[in-house]
């Protein structure tokens, strides 16, 4: 069996070793692979990767259930059969004592010499490694595609996840760091999705069906951004326009709606209660998903896109997880970094001002417009009232835009691009 023990690691903004306790290891007589996963996210600013906490606590015991959660990459140690490449034998029997009890007698010049080889990579040369053994190489994500590689093989996985934390780690403080984390996660995963590893065939016969469609939705986040940007640009553009998207207020049609709108959101919020956060880490949370996916999400699918085309190549983007005093600073007091000029942020303010223009122009068909029957709450009530969570969502874009005056605020080139874009899509939308 590969054994993949999950346990939680404390994830602050100090460069910090990782460590792990042997003790705990023969403690528990574990043969094989052991699998560190991060768990708690900074101590204040818990919603830059709470993403981390959800999944482990809630989706990673899912997946043991029906074949053991996928690699992750972070804290682990692998069972050295599994790792180069042999399939799993239902008779294997391996003689830890034996193992412990062997002493090297390697000369000093000798292990020198095998260390110089190793630290050159030429033993990987005219070998399977990085293909049938190893990491497997050529993609963003290498520690999913060597996972699902070694639970093919018939190699099992575990989730371990004692009361005490595990480790302590380090996770990216700013905004823009993050959303080049998730761009890279994102790009890799739907990589794998499209390559010849694809969990649906890759994994066929190999390993459960429930296990293999337990990957696509990792695979296909990046996919999610086309909806999630037609949700937060198309009502916004259709309330300036006048054309409803949705059944009137007085319209029972209107029940299945909210009905679902309300049921979603409640049942997200319970989950994250108890995963031990609060209410506000749950706005928090969706303030960061909208963020992911309409400029992450979806700069890693248009770049996917363009490597399939032949118009792109890999490239790999090392996340910066080292910040200045004044942005630790600021991220103590809990605000978002921004401080920095990207299309990601050209993206996420345009679509802030997007929303705040449509409020203002359902405002003024209500109150300018004395709508005295009320036929535009009628009509555009859930229009209105999803542009208003959006806006509301958007607020600390809003503060970086135009009240700030710190090195964490929005650049001035950001502020003017995005008002000018989203003055252009109103205008050309009511034209």
């Amino acid at each position: 069996m590969w054994i993949a023990i999950c346990m939680p690691t404390i994830q602050r903004q100090s460069n910090t070793l990782c460590a792990f306790s042997w003790m705990k290891r023969r403690e528990m007589r574990l043969p094989t692979y052991s699998f560190f996963r991060v768990s708690i996210i900074s101590q204040k600013m818990k919603f830059m990767l709470a993403l981390f906490e959800y999944c482990n606590k809630l989706e990673l015991h899912g997946l043991d259930a029906i074949g053991g959660p996928c690699y992750n990459g972070s804290g682990c140690f692998h069972r050295r059969e599994a790792l180069c490449g042999k399939k799993y034998e239902k008779n294997y029997k391996f003689d830890w004592k034996k193992v412990s009890d062997t002493k090297a007698d390697e000369s000093a010049s000798f292990l020198e010499e095998t260390c110089k080889v190793l630290a050159s990579c030429t033993f990987e040369h005219n070998t399977t490694w990085g293909k049938e053994m190893g990491l497997i190489y050529g993609f963003l994500v290498e520690d999913i595609i060597t996972g699902l590689n070694i639970q093919c093989k018939g190699w099992k996985s575990m989730y371990l996840s004692p009361e005490r934390d595990g480790f302590l780690g380090v996770a990216p403080i700013t905004l823009l760091q993050t959303l080049v984390q998730h761009k890279r996660w994102m790009d890799g995963h739907l990589q794998v999705f499209l390559s010849r590893y694809c969990p649906l065939l890759y994994g066929y016969k190999k390993i459960p069906l429930k296990l293999r469609l337990a990957y696509c939705p990792y695979n296909l986040w990046a996919a999610n951004c086309l909806a999630t940007l037609y949700i937060v640009v198309m009502p916004c553009l259709c309330l300036l326009k006048g054309i409803s998207l949705f059944p009137k207020i007085s319209s029972p049609w209107v029940f299945p709606f909210a009905y679902v709108a309300f049921v979603h959101r409640a049942y997200s919020l319970n989950e994250f209660l108890w995963c031990g956060g609060t209410f506000r880490g749950w706005c928090n949370d969706q303030r960061m998903w909208l963020f992911n996916r309409t400029s992450a999400y979806f700069f890693a699918l248009f770049e996917t896109i363009l490597k399939l085309l032949g118009y792109s190549r890999l490239n790999f983007v090392v996340t910066a997880k080292v910040s200045d005093k004044e942005a630790l600073k600021r991220y103590d007091g809990e605000l978002i970094e921004f401080g920095a000029t990207s299309p990601m942020f050209d993206i996420l303010a345009t679509l802030a001002m997007l929303n705040l223009f449509g409020i203002f122009g359902a405002l003024k068909k209500v109150i300018l417009d004395v709508d005295e029957d009320l036929q535009v709450l009628e009509k555009f009530g859930l229009q209105i009232l999803l542009c208003f969570v959006l806006v509301t969502i958007n607020l600390p874009v809003y503060q970086a835009l135009f009240f700030r005056n710190d090195n964490g605020k929005m650049p001035s080139s950001v502020t003017y691009k995005s008002i000018i874009f989203a003055m252009l899509a109103c205008t050309a939308t009511m034209c």
